[in-house]
């Protein structure tokens, strides 16, 4: 498989899920700064507001994007293929190019294929650690490759191009397209 039953279980249940943890529990601080006044102490939360919240967002959209091995198909019409036909001429040239970027990431964080609201394109970008896309950039996610090593190290190593390259097989278009 490209990627494992393991690696799902672990990024899933203990990866996604501890951002969702924290999450809460700094929404639970935040609620507390507020009502008492705290500006010092909303503040000291952003940090964590953004990792966590972060980290949340990002991965409800990756797991949104995954589908099924051979399931994949990249749309033959419509506004995605028009939107990757007119940033970067096809589907191939895409692929490359958005997978360069990603594979480029130092350290941990993400590729995007995002929508700019101002141009009516489409655009590739990436994020350091769990920043998301939107609050960064101001680009709406469309489509998103974790490249944190807990998202490929089981099934890749630290070979994270293979992974990324792997990825394209079980990218959910029709989602993507939405």
């Amino acid at each position: 498989p490209v990627i494992s039953a393991e690696t799902m279980e672990l990024h899933h249940s203990k990866h996604h899920n501890t951002y969702v943890t924290n999450l809460n529990v700094s929404l639970e601080k935040l609620d507390a700064a507020v009502s008492a006044g705290d500006v010092s102490g909303i503040i000291s939360l952003q940090g964590a507001l953004k990792f966590n919240g972060g980290g949340h967002l990002n991965h409800t959209l990756f797991w949104e994007n995954l589908c099924a091995k051979g399931s994949s198909e990249f749309p033959t019409s419509g506004a995605l293929k028009d939107a990757v036909d007119a940033r970067f001429g096809d589907f191939d040239t895409m692929k490359k190019d958005f997978s360069a970027l990603t594979i480029g990431v130092q350290g941990s964080g993400w590729g995007w294929l995002g929508y700019n609201t101002n141009t009516g394109s489409i655009e590739a970008a990436t994020c350091a650690n769990q920043d998301p896309l939107k609050a960064t950039t101001g680009l709406v996610p469309l489509l998103g490759i974790d490249v944190w090593e807990h998202a490929y190290y089981v099934d890749y190593r630290n070979v994270r191009p293979n992974y990324v390259n792997a990825i394209f097989d079980v990218v959910n278009w029709k989602a993507v397209e939405e």
